[in-house]
């Protein structure tokens, strides 16, 4: 569960919030739709954004934890984000408060839950390692998955799911629809067998939007031969991305490696999400 959820509901059973939400924007704005915070009386959880669009949100919610508004429902408010917030955006923020308690916890754990996408990582090396660290706090599910024993880190970052499979290839098979996929395991032998079950496997189904292989242009030169010699097309090699990571950053470390990485999915994820609402992402 989102940490920022979590404590939500653990407050709640002490004391009330009022929720504040995004629910729709209009032009240039900090955060998007459904974004959320919770004001309680000495604190606030989340956020919608800083600046004096928050300052005054936090402000009015706290004025309304008082038992004249309970059980009112959400009231919707209109910010214009101009400069007589102090704020040169321009763009208009939906905002929606409603007082909240502990009575609705269940109700708050299902809508505030975060939507992940689902994302195998394949290599439990430096990189995987350093990889999982980023994507856990991003908004994906995440799947590690590595053919030796002992390599995943104790404690696991939160909310990943960390799987043993020898051979490594066959967890392709089990992976969520709308997976993405990244391969970065301990040998090209393993690498170049998780590549063919993915590309067998969008042949088949054609349900993972991304494979992504870490390595030089000469590693994925090597590896289409030997794919082409596996009976895939170059159609079908135009599905794999490698080398991957966003153009313009070269070092080599985890670290580095992991942030180019991690921004060229949220890249990817953001059109993949566009084409299917209709709408481009912020």
């Amino acid at each position: 569960m989102d940490s920022h959820l979590h404590t939500l509901l653990k407050r709640l059973e002490s004391e009330a919030a009022v929720l504040v939400m995004v629910a729709s924007t209009q032009g240039s704005v900090p955060r998007e739709a459904g974004t959320w915070m919770a004001v309680f009386a000495g604190s606030v959880v989340g956020t919608i954004g800083g600046g004096h669009l928050e300052y005054e949100a936090v402000e009015r919610a706290r004025g309304m934890l008082l038992p004249a508004y309970d059980g009112l429902g959400a009231i919707p408010v209109r910010v214009a984000l101009g400069p007589s917030l102090g704020q040169c955006c321009g763009g208009v923020v939906h905002l929606e408060f409603e007082p909240v308690t502990q009575a609705m916890s269940a109700v708050l754990a299902e809508r505030l839950r975060p939507a992940r996408l689902p994302v195998a990582l394949f290599g439990g090396g430096h990189v995987g390692h350093a990889l999982a660290q980023v994507l856990a706090g991003l908004p994906f599910a995440l799947t590690w998955i590595d053919s030796r024993d002992g390599v995943f880190p104790d404690p696991v970052p939160e909310g990943v799911i960390c799987e043993h499979s020898d051979p490594v290839q066959v967890a392709v098979g089990d992976l969520a629809p709308g997976s993405h996929v990244l391969i970065m395991s301990f040998s090209h032998a393993e690498d170049l067998d998780v590549v063919s079950a993915c590309l067998q496997r969008q042949r088949e189904k054609g349900d993972l939007p991304f494979v992504g292989l870490i390595g030089s242009r000469s590693k994925w030169a090597t590896f289409r031969q030997r794919l082409e010699a596996r009976g895939f097309t170059a159609a079908e090699l135009l599905h794999v991305t490698s080398p991957i990571g966003i153009p313009g950053i070269s070092g080599k470390e985890p670290a580095v490696i992991a942030v180019a990485v991690a921004a060229q999915l949220l890249q990817v994820t953001g059109e993949v999400r566009a084409l299917g609402t209709g709408k481009r992402l912020a």
